[in-house]
C-alpha cells in the first residue's frame, strides 16, 4: 500500500536510490520510496516471473527503472546515492566500501515511520512469527487494532507507511533484519531461543532502546544475558517466561494455569490468570513458551488478562473448525 496524504519527505526527494531484490520487502521500499520523491532502480538476478512479474511491471509504470535478470546487481546504477536491501546480498557490503549509506528493511521502515506513530511489539528468534500472531491476536481481543508485520505479515515498510490509525504494530523480526546497526527502538520485545551463539549478538539488537519490557526465556539462559547486555531505556524490565511455577517479574504455568506474576500490582503475593491449559488448542513445550511470550508482550502493552484468555480460547475454537 502507498502513502496517502501529506507525510514529509525530508531526506528522500530527489534521492537516486538503488534497490536490491525483487521481493515483498523490495517492492514496498520501491514504492514508498518513489512517492516520497526518490528516483529508484529495483535490481534483482532472478528473472521474474509470476507475482514478481506483476511488480516489476507495477514499479515501471510507477516510474522505477527495474533491472532483471543474471548479473543485473553486478554494479550500482552510475550516481546512486543510498542502497536498500529487499533481501539479503553481497551488494550492500560492496556498497558499504565505497561510504554509501546501506538501509536493510527494517533500518529503512524505522526511518520512515511517523513520530506520533504507534509503538512496536517485537519478537525475534525461533517461533518469532507464531509469536507475534498471538500477540495480534491477544491485543485485537481487547478491542484494539495491531497491525502484524515482518514475516508472515506485511512488509515493514509497508505497515510503517499505512495511512490507517492502529494501536501498535506486532513485528516478526528476523537476522536479517537486525544484522545491520540503527535507531530501532521497540516499546517491549522477546526472543525465545537464540540458537546459534554467532547470532546471539544480532538477536540482541531486538532488545536495544526497549522501553518497558524485554521478554526473555528462562528455559535459555542465552537470552537473558541478551537482556543483561542490552541498553534499554531506564525503567524497563527484564520478564521472564517459564514452564514452571513463575517467580517475580515472571509468567509461568501453576498446575494447569497460565499466571502472570509480572504486570500485576502486588507480584510478591498475587498473580493474574491468564487462562488454563485447556485453553489453549495444543500443549508441548515450544507452544506453550510462544504463548507465554505472547501474554507478556501483551500484558506489557496493557492488555486484561480475559482478553489473552478470550483470544486463546478463541484460536482453540478456529482449530476444531
Amino acid at each position: 500500500m502507498s502513502p496517502e496524504g501529506d507525510r514529509p519527505a525530508t531526506g528522500w526527494e530527489g534521492r537516486r536510490v538503488a534497490v536490491v531484490g525483487l521481493t515483498p520487502a523490495g517492492f514496498a521500499a520501491a514504492d514508498n520510496l518513489m512517492h516520497l520523491g526518490a528516483t529508484v532502480t529495483l535490481l534483482a538476478d532472478e528473472p521474474a516471473t509470476g507475482a514478481d512479474e506483476e511488480r516489476a511491471k507495477l514499479l515501471e509504470v510507477l516510474g522505477a527503472t527495474v533491472r532483471l535478470g543474471p548479473g543485473s546487481t553486478g554494479d550500482l546504477p552510475v550516481g546512486t546515492d543510498v542502497v536498500v536491501l529487499g533481501e539479503q546480498h553481497a551488494l550492500g557490503e560492496v556498497a558499504a566500501g565505497f561510504g554509501l549509506p546501506v538501509r536493510g528493511e527494517l533500518d529503512l521502515a524505522w526511518e520512515l515511520r511517523a513520530a506520533d506513530g504507534p509503538p512496536w511489539l517485537a519478537v525475534a528468534g525461533e517461533g518469532a512469527e507464531e509469536v507475534a500472531d498471538l500477540v495480534a491476536a491477544m491485543v485485537l481481543a481487547a478491542d484494539r487494532a495491531p497491525l502484524r508485520c515482518g514475516p508472515g505479515g506485511l512488509p515493514l515498510v509497508e505497515a510503517v507507511m499505512d495511512p490507517t490509525p492502529y494501536d501498535v504494530l506486532v513485528a516478526a523480526l528476523d537476522p536479517a533484519h537486525l544484522a545491520s546497526p540503527g535507531g530501532f527502538a521497540a516499546h517491549s520485545a522477546a526472543v525465545l531461543h537464540v540458537g546459534d551463539p554467532e547470532s546471539a549478538h544480532v538477536l540482541g539488537r531486538a532488545y536495544e532502546g526497549v522501553r518497558v519490557a524485554c521478554v526473555y526465556n528462562v528455559a535459555d539462559s542465552a537470552t537473558e544475558d541478551l537482556v543483561a547486555d542490552a541498553e534499554v531505556v531506564e525503567g524497563a524490565r527484564a520478564i521472564g517466561i517459564t514452564l514452571g511455577t513463575p517467580g517475580l517479574s515472571m509468567v509461568g504455568i501453576v498446575e494447569d494455569v497460565l499466571a502472570d506474576r509480572a504486570f500485576v500490582a502486588d507480584r510478591r503475593s498475587t498473580a493474574a490468570e491468564l487462562g488454563t491449559l485447556a485453553d489453549l488448542d495444543r500443549d508441548e513445550p515450544a507452544y506453550l513458551e510462544r504463548v507465554l511470550a505472547a501474554a507478556a508482550l501483551a500484558r506489557a502493552f496493557g492488555v486484561e488478562p480475559v482478553a489473552v484468555r478470550d483470544a486463546l480460547r478463541a484460536l482453540r475454537t478456529s482449530g476444531e473448525d
